[in-house]
């Protein structure tokens, strides 16, 4: 086969899977999850964890697709000596451009904390990265509060229309 040939297969088979439902379910990309307090991959402030007013910090959310009828929000911390530490919970949270400080914009799920609320950055030792994921979906999920995230997450599949995500790093002073 010539190499012509070979690169218009390669193309007509990215054409058909980047139109495959399955891949595209997870929306184009374009949304993005910002905060005002600090940026990705840059060091959250003290007042958002253990060692300050460990409230939640401003969250700006962009680009949400439309048909988008509930937000979802998960804030984790896979560098837990323990395995991934679950910060906060939030779902069936109406479509807004903003989740404000110290704020509950939705239903709470528990979290390793095992309390429904968010649970700032507290790492036990070195610098950690948390993980605010954000979630589109086409309906509302009408479940219980006190979930935990492997239900929420389980829930929603099929559901996500786009997400984003915004990491924040901390140390301990």
């Amino acid at each position: 086969m010539s190499t012509i040939k070979k690169a218009i297969v390669l193309l007509v088979i990215i054409v058909a899977f980047t139109n495959c439902p399955a891949i595209s379910q997870t929306g184009g990309g374009n949304m993005q999850l910002t905060s005002p307090e600090f940026k990705h991959n840059g060091f959250i402030p003290a007042k958002f964890t253990c060692e300050g007013e460990d409230v939640n910090p401003a969250l700006m959310i962009n680009g949400v697709p439309e048909g988008t009828k509930s937000l979802a929000l998960i804030m984790d911390d896979p560098d837990a000596p323990i395995g991934t530490w679950v910060h906060w919970v939030v779902f069936d949270m109406p479509v807004i451009p903003k989740i404000d400080e110290n704020s509950v914009p939705g239903k709470l799920g528990i979290t390793n904390s095992g309390k429904n609320n968010y649970h700032g950055p507290c790492p036990p030792s070195g610098t950690h990265r948390y993980f605010f994921k954000i979630y589109c979906l086409d309906t509302k999920l009408n479940l219980a509060q006190g979930i935990s995230k492997g239900q929420l997450e389980k829930a929603m599949q099929g559901h996500v229309l786009d997400k984003a995500e915004l990491v924040g790093l901390y140390k301990r002073k």
